[in-house]
């Protein structure tokens, strides 16, 4: 492949032909289904698909087969299949469901909203993921016109990640003659570093994710009168999820949540964290003073895509503070966001959490948790020489600069059904998803540039597969 020729034909393509139409895709509000549980009969979905695949078949790929499959109840898939001119067999995933709208957003900005500022298109759903589709038809096209051998290729977005990918596992049985047995996967739905080389991700974290209440009484009473007498729900809560986090540190106490890190893993956080010393303390947006846990890049990097970690994000049965009045609430609900190493067993482990927070109610209080469908985490299998070998050059080649693999703290359900279904693939996990752009939060955005590097580093590894 040409870089000098792949660079020209990605970049104006991308100004062309991607831009204008994943600008459109940012406005369709196609919440996951774990969002918006009526997402069928609101429609958003089905425009999202429809809106892709009448882009796809716009660009009149020669022998491109496209096919939208949906099962009764379940979220519909895409497919696309090119046959090749050699025996390789490509995979590449991405899906286009989006998490829903946040607060937050900057003057000007909006999840349905797009906008592009300088380099960035802002909006939900452009970086995570809706560009997959559109990056894997631009990567063809490439192929295409420098008229080069490719091996066979089947691209699959689906529309259920954001909720777990639960409709997944079905549709791949389904399709699977149709996909067979893939020897490469390129995921585009991971993150990166920094904007300035390729990211390959090496791990990634599976997810425990529970609504845990607990309820003291069957109705608010005057704070006045049960002080004292009645214990706080909210003190409670806290007291039971204490037996999982050290409330001063934040490291997750059980046994059964921590893992051994390969020594692979721990060498790539080295130099990853070398790459990224300097980067920690702008990479989020801290409020005040605020500052990330350590001062040691190697531990953050392992604080994130190795170790558990747990975030709450949702809290039910309290009323906002200008509408509380001095009641003592009956219940409190946390909805615990638990991260956990990539090679824990998530079944086992929530079956474990599950007794951890309930055994031994504080107060013999009625305490509950309703748990989400576990999500698996994922291990990479050790990466072939020439795969190595085209990875770095693409990122030499496009971005001027040495890829750097590194776990990611994030899931991708889709990762270890498929690792478990093609025990023989090679995988490269990638994606956008880089300093501040925020994915399922305010501001989300795509950084332009990069995303047309990444395409070009696609086409060349497909480029690379059907020598």
């Amino acid at each position: 492949m040409n870089p000098e020729q792949n660079t020209r034909y990605i970049n104006q393509f991308w100004d062309d032909a991607i831009l204008p139409s994943l600008t459109e895709y940012v406005r369709i509000p196609n919440k996951s289904p774990l969002f918006d549980p009526s997402w069928e009969a609101n429609g958003y979905m089905h425009d999202a698909v429809n809106h892709m695949v009448s882009w796809v078949k716009a660009q009149e790929v020669p022998g491109l087969e496209v096919q939208v499959h949906q099962l009764p109840g379940l979220t519909p898939t895409i497919l696309l299949t090119l046959e090749g001119d050699t025996d390789q067999n490509i995979l590449i995933y991405g899906h286009l469901d989006k998490q829903p709208e946040f607060d937050g957003w900057e003057d000007g900005l909006a999840p349905w909203s797009p906008v592009i500022r300088g380099e960035k298109l802002y909006g939900r759903g452009g970086a995570d993921d809706g560009y997959a589709i559109y990056a894997a038809i631009a990567a063809i096209k490439s192929l295409l016109d420098q008229k080069l051998a490719r091996p066979r290729i089947n691209v699959i977005i689906e529309a259920s990640e954001e909720s777990g990918s639960p409709d997944l596992p079905l549709y791949m049985e389904r399709l699977s003659e149709i996909i067979g047995d893939p020897d490469l996967v390129i995921a585009l739905d991971s993150t990166c570093g920094n904007y300035d080389q390729l990211w390959l991700t090496t791990s990634l974290r599976g997810m425990l994710v529970a609504d845990l209440t607990v309820r003291v009484l069957t109705q608010g009473v005057h704070s006045g009168a049960a002080g004292g007498i009645v214990p706080s729900s909210f003190r409670l809560l806290r007291q039971i999820i204490s037996r999982l986090e050290d409330e001063n540190t934040g490291f997750i106490k059980p046994s059964f949540l921590n893992e051994q890190i390969p020594d692979i893993r721990r060498q790539e956080a080295i130099a990853a964290g070398q790459v990224l010393a300097d980067s920690f303390a702008e990479m989020y947006p801290f409020a005040g003073h605020g500052h990330p846990i350590s001062d040691d890049p190697t531990e953050l990097v392992l604080n994130n895509t190795w170790a558990p970690s747990l975030a709450i994000t949702g809290i039910g049965g309290a009323p906002s503070p200008e509408q509380a009045g001095n009641v003592l609430r009956p219940e409190t609900t946390a909805r615990l966001a638990l991260r956990i190493p990539p090679t824990t067993d998530a079944v086992k482990a929530a079956i474990a959490l599950e007794a951890l927070l309930l055994d031994d109610a504080p107060n013999d209080a009625d305490v509950s948790a309703a748990f989400h469908t576990p999500n698996a985490g994922w291990h990479a299998p050790a990466t072939t020489p020439d795969l190595k070998d085209s990875l770095m050059a693409a990122s030499m080649d496009y971005f001027g600069a040495p890829a750097i693999a590194m776990g990611c703290g994030g899931s991708t359900p889709f990762m270890e059904f498929l690792a478990s279904r093609s025990p023989n693939a090679q995988f490269v996990v990638t994606g956008i998803l880089g300093p501040h752009s925020n994915a399922h939060g305010p501001n989300e955005f795509l950084h332009i540039p990069a995303a047309k590097k990444l395409t070009a580093c696609v086409g060349k590894l497909i480029a690379d597969r059907g020598d």
